[in-house]
C-alpha cells in the first residue's frame, strides 16, 4: 500500500543521482511510489527552486501528453 511520498524522498533520491536526468513517472517507479504523489513533490521542488528541469526530447504518448519534463538536482 502506497503510504504516499514526501518532497525529502524525491529530493533524496535526485540528490544521489546528481548527474542524471529523470521523468517523473521514472522517479515514482525508482521510489516505488504513485505518480501522482511523486509529482506534487516535484512541483514542490520545482516552486522553490531545490531542483532542475527541462524539456525532454522525448515525446509522450501516453494520456495525450506531448511535452515530457526531465528533472535532477541542481
Amino acid at each position: 500500500m502506497d503510504t504516499g511520498m514526501g518532497q525529502q524522498e524525491v529530493f533524496t533520491f535526485l540528490k544521489k543521482n546528481r548527474n542524471k536526468w529523470f521523468t517523473s513517472r521514472q522517479i515514482a517507479d525508482k521510489l516505488r511510489a504513485s505518480y501522482g504523489s511523486v509529482s506534487v513533490s516535484i512541483m514542490k521542488l520545482r516552486q522553490s527552486g531545490q531542483i532542475t528541469f527541462k524539456k525532454s526530447k522525448l515525446r509522450a504518448e501516453t494520456h495525450g501528453r506531448v511535452e515530457v519534463f526531465v528533472y535532477r538536482h541542481k
